[in-house]
């Protein structure tokens, strides 16, 4: 099992980032191409505690190292199910994430939060554990690891790249919103 982890400080608030979070894969993110459809498969608020939970379903275009597709296959798109967890009381939001597409070979878990640093900053830590189910070949089962860890290195600096255009999209549109609130008034 291989780890990757990161921590970033956004200068949005809480509610600013807990709010655009939904907005990620929009077209405001010209960095998240990749994903082709992002699918609700329940939504739900517990009435003890307030807590949204809210389950996803993520389809992305495959994109695979040439000598990695040749061992675990060709795919064009790969699938992504994710539970999140929005505490509006703790001022979390966490996602919980696993791939589906080829998950009897690798499995893919990766956790993010969101938690606010103080009222204009919010902190992302993101941890994904890697784990290539292969068996008794460790060369392969380690270079398989080592290659997603690296796609995840690469993929962080355009995640927030892509984000940052989120929120900066989301505030300007709030702010116009709230100037049109108030010139009705």
């Amino acid at each position: 099992m291989k780890v990757f982890s990161t921590a970033i400080t956004f200068d949005y608030s809480w509610e600013e980032v807990s709010t655009a979070n939904w907005q990620k894969y929009g077209p405001w993110n010209d960095k998240a191409s990749h994903v082709i459809a992002v699918d609700t498969l329940n939504r739900r608020i517990d009435p003890t505690t307030g807590i949204l939970r809210t389950e996803r379903l993520i389809t992305c275009k495959q994109s695979a190292p040439e000598w990695l597709k040749s061992l675990l296959g060709h795919m064009d798109t790969s699938q992504v199910y994710e539970v999140s967890y929005v505490n509006p009381a703790a001022k979390t939001v966490t996602m919980v994430s696993q791939n589906l597409t080829l998950a009897n070979l690798v499995n893919v878990q990766e956790t993010v939060v969101y938690k606010p640093l103080n009222a204009h900053q919010t902190q992302f830590v993101q941890d994904a554990r890697i784990t290539a189910l292969c068996g008794g070949w460790q060369r392969i089962k380690n270079s398989i690891e080592d290659s997603l860890v690296t796609r995840f290195k690469e993929n962080a600096h355009k995640g927030r790249e892509g984000f940052e255009s989120v929120l900066h999209m989301s505030r300007r549109a709030f702010a116009e919103e709230r100037l049109k609130v108030q010139m009705a008034v």
